[in-house]
């Protein structure tokens, strides 16, 4: 928890600053608003966090998300009948789609970045052959209530906050962030980590799946709804403190970092700066995320190594 406090930090601040921007924000109706327009980033921030805590990327969950709002929408097409069985297949959709890039990554050992940037064109072509660039059908009101109810959302997120921290702590976190941590040392300690990493993978499209369905709907149908999510959730976590290449970080600061770069873009918002600027700060964000671990990573295997030499 200590390590999720510089970011928990910033986001007080940032909370602070809508408050006095718009006064609104400090009522319940307000603030559950905002979470509920987080809860698709939070959740995609846990997905992809369990896959760079492990060591890699995962480039394919905005064309995921896309996929599952235009899907979802062609099958259902209004009929809510049709709504539970859909949300069923979504939720398997996802899991298939981190499974394959798990598989890929681990067994046929192609980097994730290429693997998951492939599967990222591999659905945005999908998505614009089904579709012509034009998503048919509509989406049901029974499917619709997850997104565009303040409740629902905040329950589902809930729970997947729950979840997320009680996995971390349970031997499936450990062996996760050591697998990130040092691969061969791992494996040596008798870690599978193929295993560990597909599952990893497979969780991430969940996550998607989930975001996807909150996003379809909150923002409707729409051949973009996912587009540039992978790199904000990216951005989220390393906001979070989570170092890119594996092994350090928490859920906790993720999540927090999720609901931080949220609050930065209302703020944004609210004083009616271009959104075009968001991308500007995500870009901002990596590069000094990855420079900062870049500094301080080496020193902190020094003094490791100084220790072991002094003793």
């Amino acid at each position: 928890m200590r390590r999720a406090l510089p970011i928990l930090a910033v986001l007080a601040v940032l909370l602070a600053a809508i408050a006095i921007a718009n006064p609104f924000f400090l009522e319940p109706a307000g603030f559950l608003a905002f979470v509920r327009r987080a809860a698709p980033l939070v959740i995609l921030a846990v997905g992809q966090y369990l896959v760079i805590v492990s060591g890699e990327f995962d480039l394919s969950v905005g064309s995921l998300v896309t996929v599952e709002v235009v899907v979802a929408a062609r099958l259902i097409d209004g009929n809510e009948a049709a709504t539970w069985p859909v949300l069923a297949l979504l939720i398997a959709l996802g899991l298939v789609v981190g499974l394959v890039n798990g598989v890929v990554t681990t067994l046929l050992k192609v980097p994730s970045f290429i693997t998951t940037l492939g599967m990222m064109l591999v659905l945005s072509g999908a998505v614009f052959l089904w579709t012509g660039g034009a998503p048919r059908g509509a989406l049901s009101q029974g499917f619709r209530m997850f997104g565009r109810e303040t409740g629902w959302a905040v329950l589902i997120l809930g729970l997947v906050a729950v979840a997320a921290v009680l996995l971390m702590r349970a031997n499936f976190g450990r062996t996760l962030i050591a697998t990130g941590d040092n691969e061969r040392a791992a494996a040596l300690s008798g870690v599978r980590v193929a295993r560990v990493r597909i599952l990893a993978f497979a969780l991430s499209g969940l996550a998607a799946a989930v975001a996807g369905i909150l996003l379809g709907g909150f923002a409707g149908v729409s051949a973009q709804v996912g587009q540039g999510l992978e790199f904000q959730a990216i951005t989220a976590v390393v906001l979070g403190g989570v170092v890119l290449g594996g092994g350090r970080g928490t859920v906790v600061a993720a999540m927090a970092g999720a609901f931080t770069l949220e609050a930065l873009f209302t703020l944004l918002n609210l004083y009616g700066i271009s959104g075009a600027l968001e991308f500007t700060v995500q870009g901002v964000i990596i590069i000094a995320a990855v420079a900062a671990g870049a500094v301080r990573l080496p020193s902190l295997f020094r003094a490791k190594g100084d220790a072991h030499a002094a003793s």
